[in-house]
């Protein structure tokens, strides 16, 4: 099993070493920047998502416009790249956008550009290495030194970012740890549905409601497709800011979400938090748009890595059919849901269409637990009241009575 983590990271610059750093974001930035001119606009008036053909075409001329070393120069190229390949998807889904361009006062590190170690970083500069310790919490168990400071979690690569004066490492951490045998224990699981209207709905009955995310997307949207009709250089840097502000907020507002998730899977006893395989969300959610795919898969990876601390277990399933199929009788069929009421047109069940969905994307753990080669372990789907079954049996909850 494997656990990421993201370290957030004070440094402690020794003398002589902020400029060195100022100097390297500025040469990161005018790679990136170069890169991103070229790849927007192309030798032969397309743009341009290959980083093998960026390179070739980029490498050598930025290694003489700049002293930085050749892994700094090709990440500088890499995400400019990536960033127009973001570009060209919107394009391409008809939303107005630009061509990137790179101001936040940042440089991407990894194991060829910088040594992590577990007190301290070594970065390249265009004049050498600096070597800057890390500013830490005391506690062992606090983030990030409950991550940086053990040696089970491993160091994988760093954004150095500079902001209100300070230096700041995030740096991406992985564990590693063997499968134990087969857990045969019960499992008791928290189905969630994700959606346009409800960001997020439990099998719990608990709904996250995605009214005030959709009201700042579609705020933000308006204000940057007002400002990509400038072109000027100082409107694509009001565009830059107006997409971390969103960024941010929507980040804020997500990791609210996750945290009432996993206090939802522990207050109600559960074991695991089951989602459904975000691969192929497009088809699955028509109605929503890339900003509610980034939302889905970014709420997913924030329950992941938080659920690891209240020892809960998060797992993905096959989402085909859980909107139309009944939770009570497992008839499927279209005209099960309209909009968001479902009506079960065989036994007559009736609910909230993403409340039934919650709970057929618990039941789809169920059926695969029961089909799974090692047996399988005793598995229900937690409700607002009681349990469900895999045979769609309601198990009231226990008496209270004496």
């Amino acid at each position: 099993m494997e656990y990421r983590r993201t370290a957030v990271i004070k440094l402690k610059t020794p003398d002589g070493a902020d400029s060195l750093l100022r100097e390297t974001v500025e040469q990161f930035k005018h790679c990136a920047n170069t890169a991103s001119e070229w790849c927007w606009h192309g030798d032969d008036g397309h743009h341009v998502t290959s980083k093998a053909k960026a390179e070739r075409e980029l490498y050598d001329r930025l290694r003489d416009e700049t002293d930085l070393t050749a892994n700094l120069v090709q990440k500088g190229i890499r995400r400019a790249v990536e960033a127009t390949k973001s570009g060209v998807s919107r394009l391409e889904r008809g939303e107005s956008t630009s061509q990137p361009h790179f101001s936040a006062d940042s440089v991407v590190y990894d194991k060829r550009s910088a040594t992590f170690h577990r007190d301290h970083v070594s970065l390249s500069t265009p004049d050498g290495r600096v070597e800057c310790d890390y500013i830490l919490p005391d506690d062992s168990e606090t983030p990030p030194t409950k991550y940086v400071s053990k040696d089970d979690y491993e160091f994988r690569m760093g954004h150095l970012q500079y902001r209100n004066g300070d230096w700041y490492l995030h740096a991406s951490m992985r564990k590693v740890e063997e499968d134990t045998e087969p857990d045969t224990e019960h499992r008791t699981v928290l189905g969630v549905d994700l959606g346009v209207n409800n960001i997020a709905v439990a099998s719990t009955g608990t709904f996250w409601s995605a009214n005030e995310f959709n009201h700042w997307n579609r705020e933000y949207e308006k204000r940057r497709g007002s400002l990509g009709q400038c072109g000027s250089r100082e409107a694509h840097e009001n565009i830059e800011r107006i997409g971390r502000k969103a960024e941010g907020r929507f980040t804020i507002s997500l990791h609210t979400v996750a945290n009432e998730l996993i206090r939802e899977a522990v207050e109600n006893e559960c074991s695991h938090i089951v989602f459904e395989d975000l691969t192929h969300i497009r088809e699955n959610v028509p109605d929503a748009t890339w900003h509610h795919q980034w939302a889905f898969r970014r709420l997913y990876g924030y329950v992941e890595y938080k659920a690891d601390e209240h020892g809960l277990e998060v797992v993905q399933v096959d989402p085909r059919n859980t909107s139309k199929r009944c939770s009570t009788c497992g008839f499927t069929h279209d005209e099960n849901r309209h909009q968001g009421s479902f009506e079960c047109q065989q036994c007559g069940y009736e609910n909230h269409a993403d409340y039934n969905a919650a709970k057929n994307i618990g039941l789809q753990y169920l059926r695969r637990r029961q089909n799974a080669g090692d047996g399988g372990a005793p598995v229900d789907v937690r409700l607002n009241r009681g349990t469900l079954n895999v045979s769609g049996e309601y198990v009231p909850p226990a008496s209270t009575e004496a």
